[in-house]
């Protein structure tokens, strides 16, 4: 139904563009038309829209501000309760147990060769303790030519201890460890 309607709003503006070029060439011939005084018509309605507007605006805003109390009395009652309902929600809060984050890691650490003590490195890796690490099981794994691996678990608590922190201490032990990979990291709570 409004169909034909669809592109004034694109024509609106190229009306007014015109408008402003023939005023612009109309200022520079000597004959006024009656176009420039359409444009001057035009331009009046313009800025007697805008000075009403800003007029509207200062009588609008002179009513008594202190009528209206947005955020509330400040009763002494109101205070008090407030602050009574906040203190409850703190020992509410401090009751509440928290819960520690907690990592599971499996690390694949490999050796130099085939002829490094396996046991020894498991027993260094093993030495390393720290608040928030606890260590788990272990096996060697084959990777070829009869040379293994040692595949250990942890458990870590994440605001206490890193992979980062795990990979720089086991990698202290420069005789047994070439490598250390993090094979599995599963977060639980």
């Amino acid at each position: 139904m409004l169909e034909h309607l669809i592109h004034v709003n694109t024509w609106f503006p190229k009306y007014e563009v015109e408008l402003a070029e023939r005023a612009h060439y109309h200022v520079f011939s000597e004959k006024p038309s009656n176009i420039t005084s359409s444009v001057q018509q035009i331009k009046q309605e313009k800025v007697e829209s805008l000075s009403k507007q800003q007029e509207q605006k200062p009588a609008a805003s002179t009513g008594d501000d202190d009528a209206f109390d947005l955020f509330g009395s400040d009763d002494e009652e109101q205070s008090e309760e407030i602050k009574k309902r906040l203190a409850d929600y703190a020992a509410k809060k401090a009751k509440k147990e928290q819960i520690i984050a907690k990592s599971i890691i499996v690390l694949d650490v490999k050796p130099w060769d085939d002829e490094t003590d396996l046991e020894t490195m498991e027993k260094s890796v093993r030495s390393i303790e720290a608040d928030g690490l606890v260590w788990g099981q272990s096996k060697l794994v084959p990777v070829a030519y009869g040379l293994k691996k040692l595949q250990i678990g942890c458990v870590v608590e994440d605001d206490k201890i890193g992979t980062d922190f795990l990979e720089e201490k086991i990698c202290e032990f420069k005789d047994y460890v070439q490598s250390v990979d993090v094979i599995i990291f599963n977060k639980s709570t």
